[in-house]
C-alpha cells in the first residue's frame, strides 16, 4: 500500500553502537539435538546440573541420562569406573549442551548423528590413556569399538576440525558463551531474527487476524475483498471466508492505497457471530470508507452470511489515498477505528486540516459500542469518549491529528505480571521527512499537520499555545524509509527473548525494526532487525530472507508475531507471503506451549500448505536495500525476494564416513582474548583439574602459588564451565610449566572477577618464585561443601 509515506529518531547511531558491544564474533549457531534452539529448563537438573541454567534437555530427559550413568557404572568394573565416572559424566551430558548439534553433527537431519560428541584432541588423548574401554559402553557403534586400541585414529575420528565446537573447548570459548540464550546482534547493532513461511500465493495480504475463539484459526484478508480462512496445520480452505469483491474499491495500480483494509472479529463472536471490516466503495468521482457488520453463516462456521451486512459507518474520502484502515477492539469491548486524513498532501481540508478538526470523523482515533445493536441504532458513543458533551466535537472522536495510520494494535501485557496490558500502538505515515511510532490515549492530539514526527511542519499551527499535541515515542527519517508499518509487542510464549519487544517495519524500504522500553527511564531504545547472519537460521523450515513491501504484521491466538509482505504491490497479483517471527537463541522450554485448538466442522475441500521460499546460503554479506521501490504500474514479472541477512560465516563442514569434520580451509584458531585460562594435566587425570596457565600480554605463562586460594580457583573453574572450586593447588601439584614464563604472582581474589588480571597481583611478569610453586585447581561440578 505504497502512497503511505513516513519518519527517525535522533541517538539512534548511539543505540546500536551499544547493541554493538554484544555483536557475537563467531558463527554461533546454538541448537539441539530435535534441530530447535536451546531452552532455559523449567526446573534444575539434577544430573547435568550445569546446564541448569540453559541448554537443552528436560528434566525428563536428565533423569533418562542419569539412568544410562547408572547403568554403565553397572557394566564396569569399579577400578574403571572410580577413574572413568567423571568422564562418562561429561560425554552423556553433552546431549544437553546447548551446540549439542554441533557437537553430535545434527545441524542436517539428513546426516547420522555421531553417537559420541565431538572431542577435543586433547580431551580424547587423555581419555585413552585410562578409560579407553569406557567408549563401547557408551556407543554402540562397533566401528568405533574396533579403533579402541589406537589412540591416534580414535580420536581422528571423534575429534572436530572446527575446534570451536570441540569439548571441553567450546565451554571456554568466549565468542560461543559470552551472549548465549540471548537475541544476538551483529557488529551494526542489528537484531538477528529468522523467519518462518506460513501462507503463500496472496495478493497483497492487508491483515491477519484470529477470532478469539479457542480454534486457532487465522483469517487473512486481501486487498480485492477476499478473506481466506487457515486452520492451525496451515492448510487452507478452498472457499473463502468472506467474498465483496464486487463492492470494494480498489485497482490492479502498484500503491493504490483504496480496498478492503481491516478486519476485527467481535470479542464474544463465539457466542454471536459477529465481524466488523473496513472497505473502500466509490460510485462515479465519489468514494467513501465504510464499516460493516456481518455474521458468520449458521451452517459454516468457515463462512459469513453475505446477506447479513449492515453499514454501521460511512465516511466520505476527498482524495483515494490516506483512507486508514485498521479495526480493533480494546479489554473495554469497543471498537476502535482508525482513520486517515482524506489524502492529497498536507491535510489541505479547511482551515486547520482534517486532522485537528474535532468535528470531522477523518484523521482521527473513533470509538464506538457496536454491542445490543440489534435494535435502535447500529452504534453507540461510550460514555466517557473525551469529547462527549463539546459541541464543538463529533463524539466518536477518541483521539485526533493523526495522518493515516497504518497497523495499531493493543498490547496484551507481560504474560506474568501483566505490565502493557492495554497499550494501543500505531504506525503514523509521515508526509515528506520523518515516519512515527504513536502510543494512543484517550483524548490526546498526535500533531499532524502541524508537527510531523519531532518537527514541525505547518510553523503557525506549531506555534500554537493550544496545540498540546503528543510527541511520538520513536520517529525516523525517510532515509531509513518511507511509509510505517505498525507492529505488535511481542507478548507470546515460544520465544522468551522477544518479550516486550514492539517489532514493526516499513513499506517502502523493507526495513524491519523494533523498540524496547527501558523500565527506568520511559524511554524507547531503537535495534534493527536483520535476518540471522550465517547458520543462525539454518534450522529445518527456517528462512533467511522475504519480499521487501512489508504491508502488515499480526499475532495469532496464542501471541505469536507474523508479518505479510509481498514482491509486487498490486491488488491482483499473487506474491503476498505469511513469515512468522523465529528467534534462534532461545525457545520456551518443549510442551510449555502446547495449544489444543477447538474442533471445526469443515466443509469445504482443504488446500495443503507447500512452502515455496527456501533458506539462502551466502559466502558474502548482501548490503540493505536503501532505495524505496518506484511507484508503478503492474508488471509481468515479479522481482525476488530482498535478502536482509548481516554478514554470514562459512559453515562447518560435513562429517566424512568416519564421523569426522571437514575443517575450513585458510583458517587458523583465534588468539585468546586476554585473562583466557586453561589447564594442564598429566595423563590419566579427569577435566577440572590441572596446572593454571593464563594468557596476557600476547603469550601463555603460569601462575606462583604464593597468596593462590579457593577464591581465586573459583575465579578460574567458573571461566573453564565449572560451578565450583572444590580446591586451590600448589607447589606444582600438577607439574611444573618449564617451558613458559612465569606470568602472575601474589594473587588475590575476591571470587567475583572475570579473570584473574581483574584480580591483584604484582604486575603482570613481576614475580619472585620459580615453577615449582606453579599453581592449580580442582574444579567441581557439584558443591564440594554438600
Amino acid at each position: 500500500m505504497a502512497g503511505r509515506r513516513a519518519g527517525a529518531g535522533a541517538g539512534a547511531g548511539a543505540l546500536m553502537a551499544l547493541l554493538a558491544l554484544r555483536a557475537l564474533g563467531a558463527a554461533a549457531h546454538p541448537q539441539c539435538l530435535d534441530f530447535r534452539p536451546p531452552f532455559r529448563p523449567p526446573q534444575p537438573l539434577r544430573f547435568c546440573s550445569q546446564y541448569s541454567a540453559f541448554g537443552c534437555c528436560t528434566p525428563e530427559q536428565d533423569a533418562a541420562l542419569a539412568r544410562r550413568f547408572g547403568a554403565v557404572a553397572a557394566r564396569v568394573d569399579a577400578a574403571m569406573w572410580a577413574e572413568c565416572a567423571g568422564y562418562a559424566l561429561d560425554l552423556l551430558c553433552q546431549e544437553c549442551s546447548p551446540y549439542a548439534a554441533h557437537l553430535y553433527d545434527a545441524e542436517d537431519p539428513s546426516t547420522p548423528l555421531r553417537t559420541v560428541p565431538g572431542l577435543c584432541e586433547d580431551y580424547c588423548l587423555d581419555m585413552w590413556q585410562t578409560c579407553r574401554g569406557l567408549f563401547r559402553h557408551l556407543s554402540p557403534d562397533r566401528e568405533l569399538w574396533a579403533l579402541e586400541g589406537n589412540r591416534a585414529k580414535l580420536c581422528r575420528s571423534l575429534s572436530l576440525d572446527d575446534t570451536d565446537y570441540c569439548f571441553p573447548r567450546l565451554l571456554v570459548n568466549e565468542n560461543l558463551n559470552s551472549n548465549l540464550g540471548r537475541v544476538v546482534a551483529d557488529a551494526e547493532g542489528c537484531l538477528q531474527l529468522c523467519l518462518e513461511e506460513v501462507a503463500n500465493g496472496l495478493r497483497n495480504p492487508v491483515a491477519m487476524v484470529h477470532a478469539r475463539d479457542g480454534t486457532h484459526r487465522f483469517f487473512v484478508a486481501e486487498q480485492l475483498g477476499l478473506v481466506w480462512v487457515y486452520l492451525p496445520d496451515r492448510s487452507r480452505l478452498e472457499k473463502p471466508f468472506l467474498n465483496i469483491s464486487r463492492a470494494v474499491l480498489t485497482s490492479p495500480w502498484e500503491g493504490d492505497e483504496r480496498g478492503f483494509l481491516g478486519l476485527a472479529f467481535h470479542p464474544s463472536f463465539r457466542h454471536n457471530g459477529k465481524l466488523y471490516v473496513y472497505y473502500s466503495v466509490g460510485v462515479g468521482f465519489d468514494e467513501w470508507i465504510r464499516i460493516s457488520e456481518f455474521r458468520v453463516s449458521e451452517d459454516d462456521v468457515n463462512a459469513v452470511d453475505h446477506d447479513s451486512e449492515r453499514i454501521i459507518l460511512e465516511i466520505e474520502e476527498p482524495a483515494s489515498n490516506h483512507n486508514g484502515g485498521q479495526l480493533l477492539f480494546g479489554d473495554d469491548g469497543y471498537l476502535y477505528i482508525f482513520t486517515g486524513d482524506g489524502g492529497m498532501a498536507g491535510d489541505p481540508f479547511g482551515k486547520f486540516g482534517n486532522a485537528q478538526n474535532k468535528s470531522a470523523l477523518l484523521g482521527k482515533v473513533l470509538r464506538i459500542d457496536v454491542d445490543r445493536n440489534e435494535r435502535g441504532p447500529l452504534y453507540r458513543i461510550p460514555p466517557d469518549n473525551p469529547f462527549v458533551g463539546d459541541p464543538t466535537a463529533r463524539p466518536e472522536v477518541y483521539a485526533f491529528g493523526v495522518r493515516n495510520m497504518w497497523r495499531c494494535s493493543f498490547d496484551r501485557g507481560d504474560p506474568a505480571t501483566g505490565a502493557g496490558r492495554g497499550r494501543l500502538f500505531c504506525g503514523d505515515v509521515g508526509q515528506n521527512k520523518f515516519e512515527e511510532v504513536d502510543l494512543v490515549e484517550r483524548g490526546r492530539n498526535y500533531g499532524w499537520r502541524a508537527r510531523e514526527g519531532y518537527e514541525c511542519y505547518d510553523r503557525k499551527l506549531c506555534a500554537n499555545a493550544s496545540l498540546d499535541d503528543v510527541l511520538p515515542i520513536f520517529a525516523y527519517p525517510h532515509k531509513l524509509g518511507k511509509s510505517v508499518t505498525g507492529g505488535y509487542v511481542y507478548r507470546g510464549c515460544e520465544y522468551p527473548n522477544l518479550n516486550g519487544l514492539y517489532i514493526f517495519g516499513d513499506f517502502m524500504s523493507g526495513r524491519l525494526m523494533s523498540l524496547r522500553e527501558n523500565p527506568e527511564t520511559g524511554q524507547w531504545q531503537y535495534s534493527e532487525i536483520c535476518m540471522g547472519r550465517g547458520q543462525t537460521c539454518a534450522f529445518p523450515g527456517l528462512i533467511n530472507n522475504y519480499y521487501p513491501h512489508i504491508i502488515s504484521f499480526a499475532e495469532d491466538e496464542a501471541g505469536e508475531l507474523y508479518f505479510m509482505s509481498t514482491g509486487t504491490p498490486s491488488a491482483t497479483v499473487a506474491r503476498g507471503v505469511v513469515y512468522k517471527v523465529i528467534d534462534p537463541s532461545r525457545r520456551a522450554p518443549p510442551g510449555k506451549c502446547q495449544i489444543q485448538p477447538s474442533r471445526v466442522k469443515v466443509r469445504s475441500r482443504l488446500i495443503h500448505f507447500v512452502p515455496k521460499e527456501k533458506f539462502i546460503r551466502r559466502t558474502e554479506s548482501i548490503p540493505r536495500p536503501t532505495k524505496a521501490p518506484r511507484r508503478s504500474r503492474p508488471t509481468a514479472a515479479p522481482p525476488a525476494p530482498t535478502p536482509r541477512p548481516s554478514r554470514p560465516t562459512p559453515r562447518p563442514g560435513r562429517r566424512r564416513g568416519s564421523g569426522r569434520r571437514r575443517g575450513r580451509p585458510g583458517t587458523a584458531d583465534p588468539e585468546p582474548s586476554n585473562g583466557a585460562v586453561r589447564l594442564v594435566r598429566p595423563a590419566g587425570l579427569s577435566p577440572g583439574r590441572g596446572r593454571v596457565e593464563v594468557f596476557a600480554g600476547g603469550r601463555w605463562g603460569t601462575v606462583c602459588d604464593d597468596a593462590w586460594d579457593t577464591k581465586a580457583a573459583a575465579v578460574v573453574c567458573r571461566q573453564l564451565g565449572f560451578l565450583y572450586a572444590a580446591r586451590a593447588a600448589k607447589r606444582a601439584e600438577f607439574g611444573e610449566g618449564r617451558g613458559l614464563p612465569i606470568l602472575l604472582d601474589d594473587v588475590r581474589c575476591t571470587g567475583s572477577e572475570r579473570n584473574l588480571l581483574e584480580c591483584a597481583h604484582a604486575g603482570l611478569g613481576s614475580h619472585n618464585c620459580g615453577h615449582q610453586e606453579d599453581a592449580g585447581v580442582v574444579c567441581s561440578r557439584e558443591d564440594p561443601n554438600l
